[in-house]
């Protein structure tokens, strides 16, 4: 960054351990929250209104809704222990969520929806212990397949919203409005550029308003009645405890919908510190870790609060790469806007206002991207013939359940009309394909032992007898014990440099300071996959990322190469592909070698 604080080459005004002036930070947090917060309000609104929920509900609802997204974005800037991305994510209410928890409402009433999204919550803290475990189950083609199907549930119920204009409306109110509402988002999304794109949906929603009010369908009666400062009436629904057949049924939904967030949130954290920073880097996992498992704090808080979930916003990701502020203090505006919003009944009077089509219009645009971006997700994971039929067979599996044209008499009887829902009935398929690969591929070599260098002739014949019993030639299995050889050379080259860091006193990187290594252990797992070999280490965690040294070697002057980087230096000539994942707990170095005539170029 230059001394006046303009942008650097790379974009970034303030990164995101830097400290901008406070009236910057605040103003950006307040755009940010102006942005977003007809979102946060919007989903419990078509929830409880879908279900016939009465207003009382509806009102503490929105308040609940809007607090617990205030104090969770705050979580996810500031980062408490393992709980927080560190970064400038915002926390709101969760599209993903409006069918189940409309059958919750409809058929156990608001107890029962905030029974199932406490308990439902549980789940994502155990999926942020331990994510790294289940990174071959919940895959991006898994992932894409279900966001896309999240659109193909909710969009019925959305539309019903488009109808609902009170008794003695103009026929012409509903479609009118909707349309405004639609063409000015979607006009000005399609030819604005920089900020005024990112306002498209708030001014569509305030164009729509005015076509509503002039039909006299806002309701400003509403606003008017409502007081400046203060609490809603107590609408807290409490829980229902009987643990009946509604319950059991809905639960593996809500535990689906919950995963299926926390890897909306995965994505998110991924992007956010793509944006975050002036110097590329790799992708940080445990600052995933800490973003999902804040996600599940949200969650908790949301359940106990008698309210719908919620999950971080992609606007994040936008608004900071547009301005290039990342900086932790934006998101700390971001949830003080919230919490004081909360608190302030004519702001949330004015969002509640807002009628059926008009809401239903806005809602149906931001589904309609939602579908896309799980496109996106799949695409992008690389699309070979095997993940293309899962993400198909998938996705239309959830279209046929959810509209019960496949076999309706037989389905509505299992599981309690689990398999009902869309969403889930896709999600299953999708992963129940994932899982019958896994089992079927080509079996796994293990090898574990310390992590020590005195492993290395082990190693050698575990890696020479992998490429006999594969019917490789001498070529290939010199290879492959290059490829081992430089990748534990490089961790434990990384994990001196832990322990120097830890010497100096230096703070750990997640926060606080570093304990003593204890029982670090080294596991190589080999597989053939294709022409070429995969070898996965899976080690303790170092301070450093393998990505981020191996991105740095082709930054660095000409000159003789430090000791360090020679190791690889010879890693990227001899693998096709090095991908390093760093979680709390665990360092994960994937390599793939392929075979003579098959080398397609190394990529980090």
């Amino acid at each position: 960054m230059d001394g006046d604080g303009s942008r650097s080459r790379h974009g970034i005004r303030y990164q995101v351990d830097e400290s901008p002036p406070k009236g910057l930070a605040f103003g950006l947090g307040l755009q940010l929250a102006v942005l977003t917060i007809a979102g946060v309000v919007l989903t419990p609104v078509i929830v409880i209104r879908a279900a016939g929920g009465d207003e009382a509900f509806l009102s503490w609802a929105v308040f609940a809704a809007v607090a617990v997204s205030g104090l969770t974005t705050v979580l996810q800037a500031v980062r408490l222990g393992r709980v927080g991305a560190g970064y400038v994510l915002m926390m709101g209410t969760s599209g993903a969520f409006i069918a189940v928890c409309v059958t919750a409402i409809a058929q156990g009433g608001p107890a029962m929806l905030a029974t199932l999204v406490v308990i439902s919550s549980l789940f994502q803290f155990a999926l942020s212990a331990r994510l790294s475990l289940l990174r071959r189950i919940l895959t991006p083609t898994v992932a894409g397949t279900v966001i896309m199907l999240i659109a193909v549930t909710v969009m019925p119920i959305v539309f019903d919203m488009l109808t609902q204009v009170p008794a003695g409306t103009p026929a012409s109110a509903a479609p009118v409005c909707a349309l405004a509402t639609a063409l000015v988002i979607i006009c000005i999304a399609l030819k604005a550029r920089g900020a005024l794109r990112l306002w498209a949906p708030v001014i569509g929603v305030v164009t729509g308003s005015a076509v509503a009010a002039y039909y006299g369908i806002y309701d400003v009666g509403r606003i008017a009645d409502a007081g400046w400062i203060g609490l809603p009436e107590i609408g807290w629904p409490g829980f229902d405890l009987g643990f009946g057949p509604v319950f059991w049924g809905l639960l593996p939904a809500f535990v689906f919908v919950t995963l299926v967030g926390a890897i909306e949130t995965l994505g998110d954290s991924v992007a956010i510190q793509r944006v975050s920073w002036r110097r590329p880097r790799a992708v940080d996992f445990r600052a995933v870790q800490g973003a999902v498992a804040a996600d599940g704090v949200g969650n908790l808080l949301s359940g106990l609060a008698g309210t719908v979930p919620n999950t971080t916003y992609s606007t994040s990701v936008s608004v900071t790469e547009l301005t290039g502020v990342a900086a932790r203090s934006v998101g700390v505006a971001v949830g003080a806007v919230f919490l004081a919003a909360a608190f302030l009944p004519k702001v949330l009077a004015a969002i509640l206002a807002i009628p059926g089509p008009v809401a239903a219009a806005y809602v149906t645009v931001l589904l309609a991207m939602l579908f896309v971006l799980g496109m996106r997700v799949v695409v992008q994971d690389g699309l070979d013939y095997r993940k293309g039929l899962v993400a198909g067979v998938s996705f239309w599996i959830g279209v046929g359940f959810q509209h019960g044209v496949i076999f309706p008499d037989h389905v509505a009887g299992i599981a309690g009309g689990l398999f009902q829902n869309g969403m889930t009935a896709g999600g299953l398929a999708a992963i129940a394909m994932t899982v019958f690969l896994e089992l079927t591929a080509p079996r796994r070599r293990r090898f574990e032992a310390d992590l020590d260098v005195s492993v290395l002739p082990r190693m050698r014949e575990f890696l020479g007898a992998f490429a006999a019993r594969s019917g490789w030639d001498e070529e290939m299995a010199g290879r492959l014990d290059a490829a081992g050889e430089e990748t534990l050379l490089t961790l434990l080259a990384a994990e001196e440099g832990s322990d120097a860091a830890r010497e100096a006193g230096d703070p750990a990187p997640g926060g606080g300071r570093g304990k003593e290594p204890a029982g670090r252990r080294l596991l190589l797992v080999a597989h053939k996959e294709g022409d070429g070999a995969v070898l996965e280490f899976v080690a303790a965690a170092g301070n450093e990322n393998l990505q981020d040294r191996i991105a740095l070697l082709g930054e660095r002057s000409a000159g003789a190469p430090v000791e360090r980087e020679v190791s690889l230096r010879l890693l990227r000539h001899v693998a096709s592909s090095v991908h390093h994942q760093q979680y709390h707990d665990t360092d994960i170095v994937t390599v793939r070698v392929d075979a003579p005539g098959a080398v397609h170029g190394a990529t980090t």
